[in-house]
């Protein structure tokens, strides 16, 4: 791992924001792209023969120099041209270029997870076709959304922040959403994993937060300090709250400071508008350097059945999951190889959350050509056909120039339970 080789990108349709993992602070840090100001406007321009980006399109816009695009997420999702003079570009190289020009600082990205505010199967596959063409490993490019990412930082953070509930608020300049982070049921797995889930408890549109912008409007702020400090108690009614963060424009301006006292009552209170890139860049560091991730995220679009394979990885036996409970299906198809000595069979384990149960599949190796010790080698993959179907095919590689790879190939079709409703069972 180089230093800046771990990314999070955070990207909405207004802005996005990079961190990178330090590997002398052992943590994320985010890219300034201002004085203090972590935001980059999701802005892409042109004068003549010299492309801009961020800050530096939006000031061509302003000026009424060459051309500037926004919107990029929502055109390159429809399939729009734009077309300036003589040239069209499409909706989706713009957003491409964008992607590229905002990540130059880091020439070698070993793992890259992009953090939306809502995850759809056509944005995911956009902002990894973006990934795989500047040469990232396409089994290294995750996206998740912003609720993911609040879970993937917290889990970074002192136990005791997230030992009961653990509260979110975003804020724009006229809405606020109120999101909890809670544990699931123990014994979930075995008991051996925490998975936890972020539930939306409350909204507001709240039109005198509108008045707070630009300038501090005092009697406005008063009014939205007292709503805001209704909504919150609402939000913590019965519930034991560990820690709160705020996040998004709207607590820019210092116009909640009952609100505040409230917060801060017998819980920690953080600001800051980078948890999410810096959740991403975590989720990026656990995807890499981790084997078994716990705690497990879960939502309602999330796989509640994981595939095991028993093996020894770094001298360690372990149950292997070539598929993770908390994945999306449509990212879960990888490819990997290992190495065994006089076996039979393969048995694929599939561990059902929801149903609480296991059942083995297995895979014979009766017409796999026999070989030396240690020097067979196989390629499992995993392929999803749907959200419920994965086909698990075993090859052989070969071993070297010593034993070149046979057409030997099986394939195994796995069902899976899927939620069918009854996530709401794991609580």
């Amino acid at each position: 791992m180089g230093q800046g080789s771990i990314i999070g990108y955070e990207i909405n349709e207004k802005t996005c924001q990079i961190s990178y993992y330090n590997e002398e602070q052992l943590e994320p840090e985010t890219l300034e792209a201002d004085t203090d100001n972590y935001q980059i406007p999701l802005m892409i321009g042109k004068l003549r023969d010299t492309w801009a980006y961020g800050k530096e399109a939006k000031r061509l816009a302003t000026v009424k120099e060459g051309f500037a695009v926004t919107r990029l997420l929502e055109r390159s999702l429809a399939g729009e041209k734009i077309e300036f003079a003589e040239e069209t570009y499409d909706a989706v190289w713009l957003l491409s270029k964008f992607v590229q020009m905002s990540l130059h600082a880091f020439p070698q990205i070993d793992g890259i997870v992009f953090s939306v505010p809502e995850l759809t199967e056509e944005l995911a596959q956009l902002l990894r076709g973006i990934a795989v063409r500047m040469g990232i490993d396409k089994q290294h490019i995750f996206i998740q959304d912003y609720k993911e990412s609040f879970c993937n930082y917290l889990f970074y953070q002192p136990k005791e922040l997230w030992q009961y509930d653990a509260a979110l608020f975003c804020c724009d300049r006229n809405e606020i959403k109120a999101y909890m982070l809670r544990r699931l049921k123990a014994g979930l797995g075995g008991g051996k994993t925490t998975f936890v889930t972020v539930d939306e408890v409350a909204s507001a549109h709240m039109k005198e937060l509108a008045a707070v912008y630009p300038v501090l409007n005092e009697d406005k702020a008063r009014e939205a300090d007292s709503m805001f400090c209704r909504f919150i108690e609402g939000v913590f009614d019965k519930r034991i709250v560990s820690s709160v963060f705020l996040t998004g424009e709207g607590f820019d301006n210092n116009w909640y400071p009952k609100s505040l006292r409230v917060l801060c009552n017998g819980r920690r209170a953080f600001i800051g508008n980078n948890l999410y890139s810096k959740g991403a860049c975590y989720t990026a560091y656990r995807k890499e350097y981790m084997h078994i991730e716990n705690p497990v995220y879960l939502s309602e679009s999330k796989l509640t059945d994981q595939i095991t394979v028993n093996m020894r990885v770094n001298g360690q036996e372990m149950n292997y999951p070539i598929v993770s409970w908390g994945a999306q299906w449509y990212e879960s198809n990888s490819q990997i190889e290992v190495l065994v000595d006089d076996l039979q069979e393969i048995d694929f384990h599939v561990e059902s959350l929801v149903q609480g149960s296991v059942k083995t599949e297995t895979i014979s190796l009766d017409h796999l050509p026999k070989r030396a010790e240690y020097s067979t080698r196989l390629q499992i993959e995993t392929l999803f056909l749907n959200e419920k179907t994965c086909k698990v095919t075993v090859k052989d590689a070969g071993f070297g120039e010593f034993f070149p790879a046979t057409d030997f190939q099986e394939e195994k079709i796995i069902h899976l339970g899927g939620n069918d409703g009854k996530f709401s069972s794991l609580s």
